[in-house]
């Protein structure tokens, strides 16, 4: 019995215009399948079809036959097919249930009602394959992205699904955190486990996959044989660092700082300034202080210790799960909002149609930004806090979600804000991106920000 056949699989949300999914034939019977495309081509959607999230949770018209693991889907409730089908979403922080890890981690094998002695077995086996042992006590509100990757995979294997379907699980891991996640789904498929996965990052992926596919406004083809893939970010990149500008005028000065929490101190002693017109990218690996030095410059974090300085302006602040900044009805209504109340210049017609340009999101001006694909979300969300004229940018993890094309936009974009006198700080994983537009480099370690040379080119 094939694990997934899919035939003439077309799908549209409601109230959309279009189809998401349009005659899709797929089947599955071994090993990974990878799935490519740009940003809002259908991916998610498609996935969405394996557990069926699509059509029951989200509504709409589908057509076609989908079939997983002999069921319907259309007929077959979200509760059974999850016993089938282990799911992880591009956006790990909707996933988790209980505050600690090893409870989270436990979640799903309570409702299958999975002896306790079996239950912590499970739940050891699934950490140790994700690499997170170490966050067993952890609560889950102070893990860092990446980690709650890591914890959601590990939720999910615990539960010895017959078929994974990933979608962009690799966006917020640092190298050796995407290393261990894809040997977890080795370790997995290894057993027997099937896995459908949706990336943009294919380096570590495609020596796996038995088959490569590409979605593309919502068709499905075989790319299997080609050589070329999606462009990587390295090749629609193609600006240079510049020459770090005379620290003149400091936007920002830390001095003798420690940030985190009360009892748990991430980051300790910094001492680090930002000029206008410079961009600063932070990296380091997951859970080593990134996104609290961003939050401790942005005034969301009161230092332990310390003190920061701050020249006047505006503060755009992009957070790794940029949904929480989308609450209006339509994107354009967002942007008008920043250009209305950030010191923009107001919030004419031009302005807003400029700056949807900037990002390639003309096309969803009027749509509501949550129902956004991730990717198109992501975009939605620098769109709203970079329009108009910012004086200091913070930017975590800012391309998550986004394929080559849409980088390139961000890095373009950032790039002009700098020109106009803006310090911008961006925490990434992505090389690229550090390499073509960073003209600092700072790595978080060991509780330190240390000062690093501008990276290297990242090898074709």
């Amino acid at each position: 019995m094939d694990a997934l056949s899919f035939a003439q699989l077309g799908y549209a949300y409601p109230g959309a215009g279009h189809r998401a999914l349009r005659d899709v034939d797929l089947t599955i019977d071994c090993g990974l399948t990878l799935l490519t495309g740009d940003s809002g081509s259908g991916k998610s959607t498609l996935l969405r079809v394996c557990n069926g999230l699509v059509p029951h949770f989200h509504g709409g018209v589908i057509s076609g036959r989908a079939l997983v693991f002999g069921q319907d889907v259309t007929r077959t409730n979200t509760r059974r097919l999850a016993r089938d089908v282990g799911f992880v979403f591009q956006d790990p922080e909707l996933q988790s249930v209980h505050a600690r890890v090893e409870r989270d981690v436990a979640f799903g094998l309570e409702n299958m009602r999975v002896p306790r002695g079996e239950m912590r077995a499970r739940v050891d086996e699934a950490l140790h394959l994700c690499g997170a042992e170490a966050l067993r006590e952890r609560s889950v509100a102070t893990l860092s992205g990446g980690e709650r990757q890591r914890v959601a995979l590990a939720g999910v294997l615990a539960m010895r699904p017959r078929l994974l379907a990933l979608d962009e699980p690799l966006s917020q891991l640092d190298e050796s955190g995407a290393r261990a996640l894809v040997a977890a789904v080795a370790a997995a498929m290894e057993r027997g486990t099937l896995a459908v996965v949706a990336e943009h990052r294919l380096a570590l992926l495609r020596p796996l996959a038995q088959r490569v596919m590409e979605v593309s406004g919502g068709r499905l083809s075989d790319s299997s044989d080609s050589d070329a893939g999606p462009a990587m970010h390295a090749t629609a990149l193609t600006g240079r660092p510049g020459e770090r500008p005379s620290p003149n005028h400091a936007h920002v000065r830390l001095h003798g700082v420690a940030a985190g929490h009360p009892g748990a101190v991430v980051l300790a002693s910094v001492d680090l300034e930002l000029s206008g017109g410079e961009v600063v990218a932070v990296i380091g690996n997951n859970g080593s202080g990134k996104t609290t030095l961003l939050r401790t410059i942005a005034g969301l974090l009161a230092p332990l210790q310390g003190r920061v300085e701050r020249t006047a302006g505006r503060v755009a602040y992009l957070p790794q799960n940029p949904t929480t900044l989308l609450h209006r009805r339509t994107l354009r209504s967002e942007i008008e909002w920043t250009l209305r109340h950030g010191g923009g210049g107001g919030a004419g017609a031009d302005a807003v149609d400029a700056t949807l340009a900037d990002f390639g999101l003309e096309h969803v001006a009027e749509r509501y930004p949550r129902d956004l694909s991730t990717g198109e979300r992501q975009r939605a969300a620098l769109a709203a806090v970079l329009a108009g004229s910012p004086a200091l940018a913070l930017l975590d993890e800012p391309t998550r979600g986004m394929d080559a094309t849409a980088a390139a936009r961000l890095g373009r974009a950032v790039q002009r804000l700098a020109a106009t006198g803006a310090a911008v700080v961006i925490a990434t994983h992505d090389h690229d991106l550090a390499t073509h537009v960073a003209t600092r480099v700072v790595e978080t370690r060991d509780g330190a920000v240390q000062e690093q040379t501008v990276m290297a080119a990242a090898p074709a």
